[in-house]
């Protein structure tokens, strides 16, 4: 692996050089154009289906303005290759404030990149904006707009989302990133369809990357949330919908690291959807809402309320190994994490046909598990929910096993000899608990707390 600071001083200059647009019948692609200078350039690419009607969005402002900000996200994928000090908007306009919002996002999205590669911390001079283009042009024409865009992962939370918005689904889009086999299947089975309320959008990254980090040159994890905030922007955008209606749930405000603001989910915390909401309000417009229809309830409400929701149960997916064959790979911390929870409510023997394996008496997955319970500090690097949490849905399948008569799984056994299960083992969960730490219009409050009844 290269060094930071030695690529840094080689490597200063990194510039957003703009982008071009192809159209199709069906479809138009943005194709970015970055550079590291000395090294490489980039051309990473998003399509996005075109309406059925032929409104003049792409003249407009607002347009270029979500494209040039889609790029403001993409280019930290490239940027992070050397972390060139200079970053050079050559593109478009931002303001002090602007660049300050980058910064922050740049820096608190890049928390678990800096972590793995032992990079110092750094909030200010890890990086300079240098804002050298004009403010995007084009007409004042906007949308009419009306219901909700609904990005969907595979997971459980999409599918509650999926649910609790069904009754208004005459007026509700699904949106995927990359036709992830998992994804599109759990569109389907809410009745979402290509082709009439399911929009597909494609990204690539540029392969000259994926070579890089291959002769070692610096790689890690960057905020894909906030490229999905701007992607969905966007396509509300040229679709006409007036929310983007997320499934991001308050657990994703604990940091990964214990005692650091290290947090692998910055980009799903409140503190982020705050931040896009200001955003999105001051530089784009407000006639477009983006929030989190699940940030006022946890993880174990969540899988409460889906639980419930058995026809789902076969097609759901939360699994990264297996993302891309539509499998649960039975072995990493996400697969287990989601086990943990629906262990909560359900028997044994209803999830081990979910997963296709028994995880819970799994010896090898005692290191993961004391991970996501807090028995020792770092969480895994995964989309995950609290300690907390983790450790309530332990103590809630156990009394229940117990009570049932039934045998308590391996890696429940070796907890219920810890200081955690003294601690934890009258917990439960108040399903109508509310996290008022949301940005839900009052309607959507109502509809959420109806269900939590």
């Amino acid at each position: 692996m290269k060094d930071y600071i030695t690529l840094r001083k080689q490597y200063t200059d990194f510039i957003y050089h703009g982008w071009e647009i192809d159209e199709t019948d069906t479809s138009f692609t943005i194709t970015y154009a970055f550079e590291i200078v000395g090294l490489q350039s980039f051309h990473p690419t998003f399509t996005l289906p075109k309406p059925h009607n032929h409104s003049p969005y792409m003249q407009a402002r607002i347009f270029h303005e979500a494209v040039f900000s889609l790029g403001m996200v993409e280019l930290i994928s490239y940027w992070k290759i050397t972390g060139a000090p200079r970053v050079h908007i050559a593109c478009g306009h931002l303001d002090e404030t602007q660049k300050a919002w980058w910064k922050k996002l740049y820096f608190h999205g890049l928390g678990e990149y800096f972590h793995i590669n032992h990079i110092p911390l750094d909030p200010q001079g890890f990086m300079e904006i240098i804002s050298e283009g004009r403010p995007q042009t084009g007409t004042d024409w906007f949308p009419e707009v009306k219901g909700n865009l609904i990005p969907v992962g595979g997971g459980k939370d999409s599918f509650v989302t999926l649910d609790v918005l069904s009754p208004y689904k005459k007026d509700n889009l699904a949106f995927i990133i990359n036709p992830v086999i998992s994804a599109v299947n759990s569109a389907h089975a809410a009745g979402y369809e290509e082709g009439k309320d399911l929009l597909i959008a494609q990204r690539t990254l540029d392969p000259s990357m994926l070579e890089l980090n291959r002769q070692g040159y610096l790689n890690g994890h960057t905020p894909f949330s906030a490229m999905v905030a701007f992607a969905t922007y966007l396509t509300a955008f040229v679709h006409g919908r007036k929310y983007i209606t997320l499934s991001n749930e308050s657990s994703a405000n604990e940091s990964t690291i214990k005692g650091s603001t290290v947090n692998h989910q910055y980009s799903k915390t409140f503190e982020f959807e705050q931040d896009f909401h200001t955003y999105s309000h001051a530089y784009l417009r407000d006639d477009i809402m983006y929030f989190s229809l699940l940030r006022p309830i946890s993880e174990l409400q969540i899988t409460g309320l889906f639980s419930r929701m058995k026809d789902y149960h076969p097609v759901f997916r939360s699994c990264n190994v297996g993302s891309k064959k539509g499998v649960w790979c039975g072995h990493c911390a996400k697969c287990l994490f989601v086990c943990i929870m629906l262990s909560a409510y359900l028997p044994q023997d209803e999830i081990i046909p979910i997963f296709g394996v028994d995880m819970l008496n799994d010896e090898t997955l005692l290191d993961l598990f004391e991970q996501l319970t807090g028995i020792v500090d770092d969480k895994p690097f995964e989309c995950v929910g609290t300690r907390d949490e983790v450790n309530t849905a332990v103590c809630m399948a156990v009394s229940r096993m117990i009570k049932d008569g039934r045998p308590v799984p391996y890696l429940y056994r070796r907890y219920t000899e810890s200081a955690y299960y003294e601690a934890y083992r009258d917990r439960t969960v108040d399903m109508q608990a509310w996290n008022g730490e949301n940005l839900l219009p009052e309607t959507y409050q109502e509809i959420l707390k109806n269900r939590l009844r």
